[in-house]
């Protein structure tokens, strides 16, 4: 489910989300759909979307308060992976055989370990020759391959756990491009005092270009467009 949600912050945003919703932070994705600096005749806002997954929110709640039941079936401990790459437990276990079993079926078989464990997140790392054909263009394929984990996660009953792939170091490699994209884009912005229309990006990539520039006072940002893949749009203030 989809929710938006406002304040004068971006901190301020997701507090009223988290408060409004009975979530935790963790619980759920946060995509800034619009920035705008408070200047000496206008308040400054953010304007967010949250998304709670593929469920109603209310189930990942019953999710959160099932880990705490004493029987324990579902528990999940939240613990950083220096040397435990192996899966640990029935949960991690079929999440890296399915992931297995999806790449070997593609064509590109590789070896499938944990990356991290942190609360309500499980990273998970693909070993392949294939790599650069998993990844696809703009990691496309992997985020299709993502979503595929995220469903099957929550087909297991965890839809509490948000699952992120990676292979080859793709998705850091990623993050510190579109760092400089922006800034090399807000630089271009505050040249020519114009606005410059960004490529489609999934939720997180434009949610790393919105918190990169949230600081530079004289640029501003707004997501443009429909569905998943929208636009960002780096804009010089006062520029309509």
């Amino acid at each position: 489910m989809e929710f938006e949600f406002e304040g004068r912050t971006e901190k301020e945003a997701i507090d009223k989300a988290a408060e409004e919703l009975g979530l935790e932070k963790d619980d759920f994705d946060v995509e800034i759909l619009e920035t705008q600096k408070q200047g000496l005749f206008k308040k400054g806002f953010v304007r967010i979307r949250v998304h709670t997954g593929n469920t109603q929110f209310s189930a990942a709640r019953s999710s959160v308060a099932a880990d705490n039941d004493d029987s324990g079936k579902r528990s999940f401990v939240s613990k950083t992976v220096f040397g435990e790459p192996e899966p640990q437990g029935d949960f991690e276990e079929k999440m890296t055989a399915f992931t297995s079993g999806i790449i070997e079926r593609m064509g590109y078989p590789g070896r499938i370990s944990v990356l991290f464990r942190e609360k309500n997140k499980l990273g998970l790392k693909i070993d392949s020759s294939h790599s650069s054909i998993l990844i696809g263009k703009k990691g496309k394929n992997l985020d299709a391959l993502q979503l595929l984990l995220n469903i099957y996660a929550g087909r297991l009953g965890r839809e509490d756990v948000r699952i992120i792939l990676d292979t080859e170091n793709y998705r850091i490699r990623r993050e510190e491009s579109l760092v400089r994209l922006a800034y090399n884009v807000a630089e271009k912005v505050r040249e020519s005092r114009g606005s410059i229309l960004l490529e489609p990006m999934n939720p997180f990539d434009r949610w790393l270009i919105h918190t990169t520039l949230n600081d530079i006072n004289d640029v501003e940002t707004k997501s443009e467009g429909e569905g998943l893949y929208k636009q960002v749009r780096v804009f010089y203030r006062g520029f309509r």
